[in-house]
């Protein structure tokens, strides 16, 4: 979950590998998240919620004052944790208390509500009861993908080679760990990492070049298909 136009907003590495612990104080009105691959779970009003993986942008807004803290998960990490495949969260916020039982989800809230520092308790009891890593095909295909072996028309094919998967086979297991298939996975990604190069002060032209796109044009569709605004207008 990529946040922007958004309030006074800190984050730092969690205690979870590859994962990062979040806070923000809204200071009311609309903000928008951007598809990044990822999932949260984040404590807002007194309550746990699971911010699924998104395809496209996701608008909301918050009364000032609203306080928010939340663990970002790494691509393809939180349905280990969730105990529930990635595809079923896409593009939805939940409560973590529709996922588990009533009284593991309260068991959970209540210590993290009950510490001082609440950001850090999240981050702590979210660490202890996370029992198994990524899987190794989860993770090579997150490696792949970040490396840009799916820049191309005959990407997928050759990713599916390289771990000995159909791509229909590949497609479900993507679906499972990142909410979409391995081309979306690829879009979303490299959409960040184009973003990022342009908030520096690259000319769009050039990242377009630097990240794989055709050229500008290619960019720009790519990123109001998937932010639902042109990237001049969503980096303001």
């Amino acid at each position: 979950m990529t946040v922007v136009l958004v309030e006074p907003y800190r984050e730092r590495p969690a205690r979870i590998a590859g994962a990062d612990l979040w806070t923000r104080t809204a200071e009311g009105g609309e903000y928008r998240i951007l598809p990044d691959g990822c999932m949260d779970l984040l404590l807002m009003d007194d309550d746990l919620i699971v911010a699924g993986p998104d395809s496209r942008a996701w608008t909301g807004s918050a009364p000032r004052g609203t306080r928010y803290a939340g663990i970002r998960f790494a691509p393809g990490a939180a349905p280990g944790f969730l105990g529930v495949p990635a595809r079923e969260l896409l593009n939805e916020r939940v409560r973590l208390a529709d996922l588990w039982s009533p009284n593991r989800s309260r068991r959970l809230l209540d210590r993290i509500r009950a510490a001082p520092d609440r950001a850090t308790a999240l981050d702590l009891e979210v660490a202890k009861l996370l029992e198994e890593p990524t899987d190794r095909l989860t993770a090579h295909v997150l490696r792949s993908v970040r490396g840009g072996l799916l820049r191309g028309t005959a990407g997928v094919s050759r990713l599916a080679a390289t771990i000995g998967l159909s791509e229909r086979q590949l497609h479900r297991r993507c679906l499972d760990a990142f909410g979409y298939g391995p081309k979306t996975l690829d879009r979303v990604l490299w959409m960040n990492v184009a973003l990022d190069h342009a908030r520096t002060g690259v000319p769009l032209a050039d990242v377009a070049v630097l990240t794989g796109y055709a050229d500008q044009a290619h960019f720009t569709r790519d990123v109001k298909a998937l932010t639902g605004l042109p990237p001049k207008i969503l980096l303001g």
